[in-house]
């Protein structure tokens, strides 16, 4: 990777028209979505010509499936939604991959987020199911958080004892969750028992995948890992694979394509490890960027 991103709106920036593309990966908050939390304008129309094209276009999110599949509910069939930060990869209503967590582990999770309460932190956990998100917190503010990434919600009064696959523990800290938050997750993973931890996954990973949320899941799960699974089952390269991403947890996934791009919003780790600049979130910079390299 290139150690800064190249702007795209320049002439130093990628070739437009000439890039054989089949596989479009795009993050949703901060990256398609704009700050409104709003789809772009003429995005149905871009992913018909896409359809049309050959092009696949997979919306890549800490989302959980059923929320990604009702924002796009009107083009979905065929679509592959990675969802859950790349824990539950779905097309079709089939699952393609997933990576659940140890049971264990997310019940430790969860007492640990009851610990942080305990000591005056504002943050809540979303247990995150294959069927549901579960939740302890009940009060309006939360859970007014929670609707906007988990359709599927329930409230329960314990959220370690669940009849589900949990593939992510997700925490919604109304401070700062860099600060506050990831730094204690990080303290606790680090004494989980290793003898409990499947051997594939080893110690789970903290990941702040925006400014109020933090997501634990398994060290081998990640957004770029359910790409390159997908790469394979399609046959696609990262030569031929477009992605845009603005945070922490998009990084994995533009290390896996060759056409990698990070909002002019985004984090400057992920300015970074991108190839090239795409217009801000709130321009339209997703569509803007697929219509120029793509020739649309």
């Amino acid at each position: 990777m290139s150690s800064a991103a190249s702007p795209l709106l320049t002439a130093s920036g990628p070739p437009t028209g000439s890039a054989d593309i089949r596989l479009v990966v795009t993050d949703m908050d901060g990256t398609l979505l704009d700050d409104a939390k709003r789809l772009p304008p003429g995005l149905w129309e871009t992913l018909a010509e896409l359809r049309r094209r050959g092009v696949l276009f997979s919306p890549a999110s800490g989302r959980q499936y059923a929320t990604l599949a009702r924002e796009f509910a009107e083009v979905a069939e065929g679509m592959v939604f990675i969802a859950e930060n790349g824990t539950y990869v779905v097309r079709d209503g089939v699952e393609l991959s997933s990576d659940p967590l140890e049971p264990g582990v997310a019940a430790r999770v969860v007492q640990a987020a009851r610990e942080l309460v305990a000591e005056g932190v504002d943050v809540g956990a979303v247990v995150c199911g294959k069927r549901s998100a579960y939740v302890e917190r009940s009060d309006e503010a939360f859970l007014a958080e929670v609707r906007k990434y988990y359709v599927e919600h329930r409230v329960v009064e314990d959220a370690t004892a669940l009849d589900d696959d949990v593939i992510k523990v997700a925490l919604f800290d109304f401070g700062s969750a860099a600060h506050t938050t990831a730094p204690a997750l990080e303290s606790f993973t680090a004494t989980l028992p290793r003898s409990r931890l499947r051997s594939s996954g080893g110690t789970p990973m903290v990941v702040v995948s925006g400014e109020h949320w933090v997501d634990v899941m398994n060290r081998t799960a990640n957004k770029g890992a359910a790409l390159r699974r997908l790469q394979r089952e399609l046959g696609v390269t990262p030569a031929q694979t477009m992605v845009f991403g603005d945070y922490l947890n998009d990084l994995e996934m533009l290390d896996a394509a060759e056409w990698s791009f990070a909002m002019a919003n985004a984090h400057p780790d992920v300015i970074a490890r991108a190839r090239h600049l795409a217009p801000s979130n709130n321009d339209n910079g997703v569509l803007r960027t697929v219509a120029r390299v793509l020739n649309l």
